[in-house]
């Protein structure tokens, strides 16, 4: 009599296991999305967070205590510098009332480089004789990485601030026109996209990216009228204060008035238009934005995908952290500053800044010795000698 449970070994089914890519799929970021941001605990990672731990490995920093110190010390030393030259003539314009601070203020800009300079080699020293056997390589390694970052986003977001202290228009614009042009590529993209832009990035397309160029240019013009017409917007900001700005606008947010009746048919509402100077330049803007800065976003998918990871931080869900949503930022901050410098500041010698160079470059004693001299030499202009 055979039992029931009676089974043959030869038919039981054999189970196989596939081997688990190591890419990173479409699918990897659905968790991003699936919780709350009231609940996301990491979303208040910063920046520099993200970066320094993109190739941080811990096993290896247990046995090198202080090293991401090290790190964090040359990001310090790197700011005291950019920002440093950037905020020189603020501060001296801030503290000029009181003779003490603005001596102590001014020495400290004259040896600013020297400070820097030293500062730097301190962390330099301090790297050599932390090397340790069996490590030489991912310590090196770590040490280009700081720099690197140091370098394509510490610095260029530097420029950002520049941008501020010369109006804050010079930073709203740029930054409104490349939020601008994202939304306009996805919405394009989406409805119309048929043709593949870049392999980088399998979802841009040609459609996408040309319709997103025509609403970019077309919101620049609109939007320099409408911020053009702000004082507090447009006025540079000379010292570190907190004060309402008031200025005279300059003749690039003065109004001209241009006359269509030979344009525009009889039944059109407007036969003259408002048009400020500076709209043309925010026309160069909206092209820059629309045309190079999207190359921006295009490295860093390239970069993602050369170490096999969708987003460098995971602080905004479903779109990654900062410094994905700030990659084509970084490229326009540095173009809006170049584009201002080069184009829409006077070169020519002025009042301000001849000014600007005595209050920077002199002790208080040369420059009143200055104002001595300056004195003398137009009394003898204008009495004889």
């Amino acid at each position: 009599m055979q039992t029931e449970n009676n089974t043959n070994p030869l038919t039981t089914p054999r189970l196989r296991h596939r081997r688990r890519s190591t890419e990173v799929t479409s699918d990897a970021g659905r968790a991003n999305g699936d919780h709350l941001l009231v609940h996301d605990r990491s979303k208040y990672k910063s920046l520099w967070h993200e970066l320094f731990n993109l190739l941080r490995k811990a096993h290896e920093e247990r046995d090198l205590p202080g090293f991401r110190l090290l790190n964090w010390y040359f990001f310090f030393t790197a700011m005291l510098f950019v920002y440093g030259r950037i905020l020189s003539q603020r501060l001296v314009n801030t503290v000029n009332s009181d003779k003490f601070l603005y001596q102590f203020v001014s020495s400290l800009i004259k040896y600013h480089m020297v400070v820097c300079y030293f500062l730097y080699i301190t962390g330099f020293v301090w790297f050599i004789l932390s090397l340790k056997k069996k490590l030489y390589k991912y310590q090196f390694g770590q040490y280009a990485w700081t720099h690197m970052i140091l370098i394509v986003v510490f610095t260029q977001s530097s420029f950002t601030v520049a941008n501020i202290f010369e109006g804050i228009f010079w930073f709203l614009l740029p930054a409104t026109l490349i939020v601008i042009n994202d939304i306009a590529a996805y919405i394009c993209g989406f409805f119309f996209g048929r043709t593949p832009l870049i392999k980088l990035s399998p979802k841009k397309t040609w459609e996408g990216f040309i319709g997103a160029s025509v609403v970019t240019i077309i919101s620049a013009f609109v939007l320099a009228n409408i911020l053009g017409r702000f004082q507090w917007l447009t006025c540079p900001r000379k010292d570190l204060s907190t004060g309402w700005l008031h200025c005279d606008p300059g003749p690039l947010f003065k109004p001209e008035e241009f006359n269509l009746s030979g344009w525009v048919p009889q039944w059109f509402p407007w036969k003259e238009i408002s048009v400020l100077p500076v709209q043309w330049h925010a026309v160069c803007f909206g092209l820059f934005a629309s045309i190079i800065a999207p190359f921006g976003g295009f490295f860093a998918s390239g970069f993602k995908r050369a170490f096999k990871i969708k987003d460098f931080g995971d602080s905004i869900p479903g779109h990654g952290g900062m410094t994905d949503r700030m990659d084509c930022q970084m490229v326009m901050a540095v173009f809006s500053y170049i584009y201002h410098q080069s184009f829409v500041v006077a070169q020519t010698l002025s009042v301000e800044i001849i000014l600007e160079q005595i209050l920077t470059n002199l002790t208080f004693d040369e420059q009143q010795d200055l104002y001595t001299k300056l004195g003398e030499v137009l009394h003898k202009r204008l009495y004889g000698p």
